[in-house]
């Protein structure tokens, strides 16, 4: 049965609908970092997560070809993952899409080095006839972050995020957002698929002691 990591790191995949603190420990991903509207279509955003999905897929299957990975495991490609900010502003301005940097993303396995992802990178370019080198190899060390699961359309993430503020000035905690430390978004459902108010988002969002 293919390692999924939703199921076996529930700490970070499934959270509940009231905040909580983890401690995330460093994560490979593949990453591609941009900017501007998510929703301008076939905008660079847009062209970032089909990057990421060919290149995760195309380490997923290399158990089909003749290329061999060393440790490999079969695996559930983990579901995309976004890091959001404006420039001057610490956390997030929801109705301000056009001024959005990004970096997407995609968690990989352990046995996943910088080779393997450019192994992938020139082998989805050959079978899809497209370029795949934005995409990155980049180990992510996140560390203490309240989240909490958003049911709901992303515009009304301030909601979710209203509530983690104040469970942050209950229990003592501050934001620590950071050049590296952003708002966090999981996407846990496929907003193809899944109306908007049902959509289910995990928001995570860097933490100190005060």
């Amino acid at each position: 049965m293919a390692f999924d990591f939703k199921k076996e790191y529930k700490d970070f995949y499934a959270p509940k609908s009231v905040p909580a603190i983890v401690n995330v420990p460093v994560m490979n991903y593949i990453a591609i970092r941009g900017a501007g509207n998510p929703n301008e279509a076939n905008g660079a955003y847009q062209d970032a997560i089909e990057q990421l999905y060919g290149v995760a897929y195309t380490i997923k299957m290399s158990k089909m070809g003749d290329h061999r990975i060393d440790g490999y495991f079969d695996f559930v490609v983990p579901p995309l993952e976004g890091l959001w900010w404006q420039d001057g502003i610490d956390g997030i301005d929801l109705t301000r899409k056009n001024d959005y940097q990004w970096i997407s993303m995609i968690r990989i396995p352990e046995f996943v080095t910088q080779e393997t992802v450019e192994w992938a990178i020139n082998e989805a370019g050959k079978k899809k006839k497209r370029e795949f080198s934005d995409v990155k190899f980049w180990m992510f060390n996140e560390g203490l972050c309240v989240q909490i699961m958003h049911t709901g359309s992303y515009d009304s993430e301030c909601s979710s995020i209203a509530i983690m503020d104040e469970y942050l000035n209950k229990n003592g905690y501050e934001y620590d957002f950071s050049d590296v430390r952003k708002h966090h978004e999981i996407y846990m459902s496929d907003c193809r698929k899944v109306a908007a108010e049902k959509l289910k988002t995990i928001i995570r969002h860097p933490i100190r002691k005060k």
